[in-house]
């Protein structure tokens, strides 16, 4: 559980261009590094099919929970200043990405803002966010349903881990 007045979210992380295994490994570690987010838990790194627009490379993607003292909103500016920093453009819904960077949950939150939406609105839709978070969080309860529960209902055709370790973030 996370402390001193911290919330323990999850992101997902995700890309398929350049390099994404690297960016999403930058990414944690600015998180990490940073004096008010902890990363606490990391999911196997995962190859995924595309998803909602399937003409384009296969993607990489990842979870990870992380203990912040930011607000929702605070944490999602970090993570787009992330994606700024790596050069993530922005110019199709679904489309190739040099890295993409979710906020899936917030503690116990649960906001439709017009910015955040908290839980994500279709992460309980997505095998490759629902496979890595269960790499630790299975039993994590979203819409009153468990992740693990959530999984058993969604096409994971195609997605195949990629790195077993949950640690490929320290190093790649």
């Amino acid at each position: 559980m996370p402390e001193n007045g911290a919330v323990r979210a999850t992101l997902g992380l995700g890309g398929n261009l350049d390099n994404p295994v690297h960016a999403m490994a930058l990414a944690l570690r600015t998180l990490d590094g940073r004096d008010d987010c902890r990363v606490v838990s990391v999911s196997r790194l995962y190859r995924t099919p595309p998803w909602g627009k399937t003409d384009q490379s296969l993607f990489y993607n990842s979870c990870a929970a992380v203990d912040t003292t930011l607000a929702p909103e605070a944490l999602l500016d970090v993570c787009l200043d992330i994606e700024r920093d790596m050069k993530r453009i922005r110019l199709e819904r679904w489309g190739p990405r040099t890295i993409d960077i979710d906020i899936l949950t917030y503690g116990d939150l649960d906001q439709a803002e017009p910015l955040l939406t908290i839980p994500h609105p279709r992460m309980t839709e997505r095998g490759f966010v629902l496979m890595p978070l269960d790499d630790f969080a299975g039993n994590l309860l979203v819409k009153g349903r468990t992740i693990k529960n959530w999984l058993r209902d969604v096409d994971i055709e195609g997605i195949e881990v990629a790195d077993q370790s949950r640690d490929w973030w320290r190093s790649a």
